[in-house]
């Protein structure tokens, strides 16, 4: 087969493995230039269909090339437009003008990082917790397939199983696992994008906003691994389930790795288009259960190995049957016993350990987050305003840090329920202001207001 039949026959099967919106934006014009040797030339209308092209589409559409060559060969894409658009003014094309007056000898990069555009500050993309490895996963055997199947798909991304989906209850590891992935993966220098359903339907909105969908595109759709949590809560949005089609499609079709995470399993998932759900179905599917008491047991002796504290046998086997939901339930009652130890200078034997567990359950149901910026602003000299506010000076950052230990400790509310209530701070900000104060309660000035203002608290704040 001579070159330009070999590259007809490539685009071609390009058209069938593209989803229509990736092969017109990227593909449709592209014409056979000539050949240099092994090096096919192909003619693209734009500068920005030639760097998508040469630089993050290149070694799919180069395979597909070679493949149909019947050889080896290299790609290069040049700007060749119609006569009719040479004499087009470039005030009518500001996005190509701007990309044409970059330094040719410029590294490329995404789109998206050369043309800035407002970000959401509270949009946790990409954000991992460098606590959730595979190393620290507890694996039992309630779940004798989850795991190393999640460890298939962070060796070999993109080849093992594409996509992968893990489902189940709240609390059972689903999170940690899709972020021991994009730990394994970025490892690998691949470009990983971890985000949760939700911050992807706000980076949408934001692009529609803005007008700069085209680079919300590239940067979905350039990564090498897409992992997304809590997948059902696009359910109803039909924008946010449209643009996750498309890109689903394109990194499929490229075999780049995509990992999902649910609460359920896809066919439970009310108002969540047919196409999606054939998708979402369409690679390994994995339910994570309940963890048994041995693997809870386990769980509590590596958390208090990690943190140099001596767990009794007994200890650990009374707490990991009280708390039977989840291991966020789990680490909640663990959290308390160590705090309150710590606190009281108390050893943590069987009888500190039931007075904890049975005292915190009933604060919990009455005292809320209002009332611990309340009484912990007034002790501190400071208002409520000063704790939620933007301020970072040293006092009224311990004292906000204080307030949102006593909040997570005495409280219903989740992390990311305290961050809002602290002016719309992140969930990994109340994280670290949680292992702050616990790392520093070995100072006993510290550790007595903690108790004094725990001990207001609990009497209703007198």
């Amino acid at each position: 087969m001579n070159p330009k039949d070999a590259w007809n026959a490539a685009f071609t099967q390009l058209e069938m493995q593209l989803d229509r919106a990736s092969f017109d934006t990227w593909l449709r014009d592209a014409v056979w230039l000539g050949e240099e040797g092994d090096m096919f030339i192909i003619g693209v209308r734009t500068g920005y269909a030639r760097d998508m092209l040469q630089h993050r589409l290149y070694r799919n559409v180069r395979r597909v090339v070679s493949d149909s060559y019947g050889k080896s060969v290299e790609l290069r894409f040049e700007v060749q437009k119609p006569d009719s658009e040479l004499e087009r003014s470039e005030e009518d094309m500001p996005l190509f003008r701007l990309l044409a007056q970059q330094d040719k000898e410029a590294p490329s990069v995404p789109l998206h990082q050369q043309v800035p555009r407002p970000q959401r500050p509270d949009v946790p993309e990409s954000e991992l917790n460098p606590r959730y490895t595979f190393e620290r996963f507890i694996v039992g055997s309630e779940n004798p397939m989850v795991y190393p199947a999640a460890r298939a798909v962070a060796e070999r991304p993109g080849l093992a199983y594409n996509p992968f989906l893990i489902y189940g209850g709240v609390g059972l590891g689903k999170t940690h696992l899709l972020q021991a992935i994009a730990h394994a993966c970025r490892e690998k220098n691949l470009r990983v994008i971890y985000i949760s359903s939700e911050a992807f339907t706000n980076d949408l909105v934001d692009a529609i906003r803005h007008k700069t969908t085209a680079m919300f595109r590239d940067k979905y759709r350039s990564a090498d691994v897409l992992l997304v949590d809590d997948i059902q809560f696009i359910a109803g949005k039909e924008n946010t389930q449209e643009e996750f089609f498309h890109t689903f499609n394109v990194l499929h079709n490229f075999n780049k790795q995509i990992v999902l995470a649910a609460d359920r399993h896809p066919s439970q998932m009310q108002g969540v288009v047919d196409r999606l759900r054939s998708r979402f179905q369409s690679g390994l599917m994995v339910d994570v259960q309940t963890p048994e008491l041995e693997t809870r047991i386990a769980i509590l002796k590596m958390w208090a190995q990690e943190r140099g504290i001596p767990l009794p046998s007994s200890v650990g086997e009374l707490l990991a049957n009280r708390a039977k939901a989840n291991i966020r339930e789990l680490e909640s009652h663990f959290n308390q016993v160590v705090a309150a130890a710590q606190l009281s200078s108390q050893p943590m034997d069987m009888g500190t350990v039931q007075i904890v567990i049975d005292g915190y359950r009933r604060p919990r149901e009455h005292v809320t987050i209002a009332q611990v910026l309340d009484i912990t602003a007034r002790h501190h000299g400071l208002s409520v305003e000063d704790l939620i506010g933007p301020r970072r000076n040293s006092p009224v950052n311990q004292a906000r840090q204080i307030a949102m230990y006593l909040a997570r400790e005495i409280t219903c509310a989740s992390l990311p329920q305290i961050g809002e209530a602290f002016g719309g701070r992140r969930h990994s900000t109340v994280l670290h202001s949680l292992n702050k104060i616990a790392g520093d309660l070995a100072n006993d000035e510290l550790r007595a207001r903690v108790v004094t203002l725990r001990e207001k608290l609990l009497k209703g704040g007198e």
